[in-house]
């Protein structure tokens, strides 16, 4: 390892946290990986152990970290998952109940409630979010009321809530704080003011006193504490929430591009302002050198739907993706476990595999599975693309793109180029480039400049070929939504 500064990013995600050592060049020197679990403990219901996701950020750092490098470190950058939320007791640190994941449905019929009240137009107005059980504001509901149902101690500043990246803050001690990106998930948070919205906090029954103090994702962290080898005191430069690090890391500021990524779920992200669709969630993308504004579609189950499969199979994901037949054949799937996100948000869809027939068989359930992924991505980008205007090229990140036969999908059905980043982890790499940017390592423009090597993937089929497997696909589509008024993603 050569001498010179080093920038440790930490990539805290749903199934594992990765870190990466990042030199002054921008290249990545070690990296390493930590395992995480999750559980599920009756239908609809997602949870982790906060405890065991601090745990695995530790096993990570120092299994990535060379003991006689840690002193060069100038700067650590983290990026979190996002929706997911954690109750603890200020005092001690100790998690009250269970970290609610993201995906968690238990607040479905909290939010049927809400919408049936009228509230929708209120939330989104102010916050850019739909009323949905992915975002947080109903996780802090259930949590408070199974945990402080008359608000006593909340309200006191007994207790701490927070999203995955002041839970892991607070491990370093200081004071209560969570990023404006990651803030504006919560749909507690008005993206204009980027503030907490005592009318938001009021319709969820959220008192102020239990939140963290929003600062900006070059903000004012506490330094690292607990994170052997890595120094006590060393500076946090950075946080982003993993889609928007994702995006810095592809120089998403620029005009025309639009990013996937490809996880569990997938959020499609491009930087730009604009009224309410009805289709995409407007946030804040990150505040670096001033705050950005993105919209964005979040799909629940991209990367789930292939690992659903093999765990019905019982087979390694990629035996599957070895199986996939050439067509999908009469088969479509909608892979709606947990209803369906962007552009649909429908929570009552339910998940549809049609088109079987006798002599059906495994590898072209794979390939229906790959072409839902691809539609599900396709829908948002349409919508983005309606919104904030025409789409260059989509770029697409995460361990589901070494899939060639995903991307070269993923550009027939939706008629674009697309450019697979060479970079496994590249919401890491945005957390090492905007700490290394605080840290005065390098520039903006460096990082325009920074060669990030792509493979791209153009259109196989024609326009007429695409119209038909779109046709089929919003069909399956109005399928699993039995109870909705099918709305189209305008593609």
């Amino acid at each position: 390892m050569a001498d010179g500064p080093l920038v440790l990013a930490i990539d805290q995600g749903t199934s594992s946290t990765k870190a990466l050592l990042v030199d002054a060049a921008g290249r990545v020197v070690t990296r390493a990986m930590a395992p995480l679990s999750e559980q599920q403990p009756q239908p609809g219901w997602v949870e982790q152990d906060a405890t065991e996701l601090w745990q695995s950020v530790r096993k990570a750092v120092a299994a990535c970290v060379d003991p006689s490098a840690a002193h060069r470190i100038e700067a650590v950058g983290l990026s979190t998952q996002r929706e997911s939320l954690v109750l603890w007791d200020r005092r001690t640190g100790e998690p009250l109940g269970p970290l609610v994941s993201w995906q968690d449905q238990r607040t479905n019929a909290a939010c049927h409630d809400l919408a049936a009240a009228g509230s929708g137009p209120l939330v989104r107005s102010i916050s850019g979010m739909p009323l949905d059980p992915m975002f947080s504001a109903l996780k802090a509901g259930w949590l408070l009321d199974t945990y402080d149902p008359e608000r006593r101690r909340a309200k006191a500043g007994e207790l701490c809530l927070g999203t995955v990246d002041s839970w892991l803050l607070s491990r370093f001690g200081g004071e209560h704080v969570t990023e404006v990106g990651n803030a504006s998930r919560t749909q507690l948070l008005n993206i204009e003011t980027r503030r907490w919205d005592d009318r938001l906090l009021d319709l969820f029954a959220v008192p102020a006193a239990v939140l963290p103090r929003v600062v900006a994702s070059c903000g004012d962290f506490p330094a690292v504490r607990g994170l052997a080898p890595v120094p006590d005191g060393t500076p946090v430069r950075a946080v982003l929430g993993d889609s928007h690090a994702a995006m810095f890391a592809h120089a998403g500021w620029r005009p025309g591009v639009v990013k996937a990524t490809y996880g569990t779920g997938s959020s499609v992200m491009a930087v730009g302002e604009c009224g309410d669709t009805g289709q995409l969630c407007r946030s804040v993308a990150w505040d670096v050198t001033g705050p950005v504004l993105a919209v964005e579609g979040n799909i629940r189950a991209t990367g789930r739907t292939l690992t659903w499969l093999a765990e019905l199979f019982g087979v390694d994901a990629q035996v599957l993706l070895d199986e996939a037949a050439p067509t999908a054949g009469r088969v479509q799937f909608v892979p709606a476990f947990g209803g369906l996100g962007a552009p649909w948000w429908d929570p009552n869809a339910i998940a549809v595999l049609s088109g079987l027939t006798l002599d059906t068989r495994r590898g072209e359930l794979v390939t229906a599975a790959l072409h839902a992924i691809a539609h599900q991505i396709e829908d948002v980008v349409a919508a983005v693309e309606a919104t904030v205007g025409a789409v260059r090229v989509l770029l697409c990140d995460g361990g589901l793109t070494r899939s060639t036969r995903l991307m070269q999908t993923q550009a027939d059905i939706g008629g674009r180029r697309v450019g697979r980043s060479a970079e496994p982890d590249l919401s890491c790499l945005g957390a090492a480039d905007a700490a290394g940017l605080a840290a005065g390592l390098w520039s903006l423009p460096d990082l325009e400049q920074r060669l990030r090597p792509t493979t791209q993937y153009s259109p196989s089929t024609d326009y007429p070929a695409r119209a038909v497997e779109r046709a089929r696909w919003h069909a399956a589509v109005d399928r699993a939504r039995p109870v909705a008024t099918p709305r189209r993603s305008g593609s």
